[in-house]
């Protein structure tokens, strides 16, 4: 059978952070000062098709959060991307969030965010000349985190927050990963070779970086072990990675650790796709417990859900 090199690239061009633009900076990211009260918001939407089941959807999240069950937030790039890490990090706080989970892009981001104040970068203009995905800080950062996760046998998630947050970053207070490090919470990454720009970086360690993620995975399996009889499982703007991460994570824990049932799990998206309907709506309750379907833009659908059950725990302001 014919045969074709690999694509030689040790020529590729990097540019600096700085010099590219970015399409989403911390200023116009979501404000977590205070939490406005919306009890009463919630008291008036109609308790019928999805307002009644975001009320029992709520129900169930304040009912884990108050009895200590494990909840946990998976996520796409888009999320940091529309400023909603802050968020994240604020229903951490009160234990309404116990585990973080992304892909390789969703940490990448929040990197940017944290090293450059802003994220994401014209991908229609940088595709043309090749310097898509080519800023040198984002890789120099990730990957030292990498080889850190190597060398101490860490996951990469936590290796990425412990990087990252020793530079102490200018931006430290709008990223997830920096709060994860300052307050001890787990955060796995579920790094994909060839999906994420990194790739395309002549230093790229794959080795360690499939070691690195591999072991988030053994570490998500053993945290989805502990979502029995009443966790949650809030999934946002992951398509494809996380679903299908997940619903192994699933069948590990069941055929190591045992029963992983009656759980709530739930979709957030713009649009429903398949995988996160079928992978963390349906089968995973299908020998007990419930599935919800949210679909709205982030930026907007969010905060108002998150808000409304901080002040159903007695932290609006």
């Amino acid at each position: 059978m014919g045969r074709i090199n690999p694509l030689d690239l040790s020529g590729a061009r990097s540019v600096p952070l700085s010099s590219r633009d970015s399409a989403y900076a911390v200023e116009h990211f979501v404000k977590t000062g205070t939490v406005p009260d919306l009890r009463a918001l919630e008291r008036g939407w109609p308790q019928i098709l999805k307002g009644r089941e975001l009320t029992e959807f709520l129900d169930r999240w304040e009912a884990a959060v108050r009895a200590g069950k494990p909840v946990l937030f998976m996520f796409g790039a888009h999320v940091i991307k529309c400023g909603l890490a802050p968020l994240l990090c604020q229903l951490a706080d009160v234990g309404a969030v116990t585990v973080l989970s992304t892909h390789g892009a969703g940490a990448l981001h929040d990197l940017e965010v944290a090293i450059n104040g802003a994220t994401s970068e014209d991908v229609d203009q940088n595709l043309a000349d090749g310097s898509f995905g080519m800023a040198r800080d984002t890789a120099e950062l990730y990957f030292e985190a990498v080889r850190q996760a190597r060398d101490t046998s860490s996951g990469l998630g936590e290796s990425l927050a412990v990087t990252l947050a020793a530079r102490r970053p200018p931006h430290a207070a709008h990223s997830f990963l920096c709060y994860a490090a300052e307050h001890d919470l787990p955060v796995t990454v579920h790094a994909a070779i060839g999906a994420d720009t990194l790739a395309e970086h002549p230093d790229f360690p794959a080795a360690a970086l499939g070691e690195a993620t591999y072991r988030d995975f053994r570490i998500l399996a053993s945290a989805v072990a502990g979502l029995h009889d009443g966790g949650m499982v809030v999934n946002c703007g992951s398509a494809v990675m996380m679903p299908e991460v997940f619903l192994k994570a699933l069948a590990s824990a069941r055929n190591v650790a045992g029963p992983v049932t009656d759980f709530t799990t739930a979709n957030f998206d713009m649009i429903q796709h398949y995988r996160p309907q079928q992978n963390v709506v349906r089968r995973p309750t299908l020998q007990g417990g419930r599935g919800f379907t949210f679909t709205g833009h982030h930026e907007l659908l969010l905060p108002l859900v998150a808000w409304v059950l901080l002040s159903r725990l007695g932290h609006a302001h």
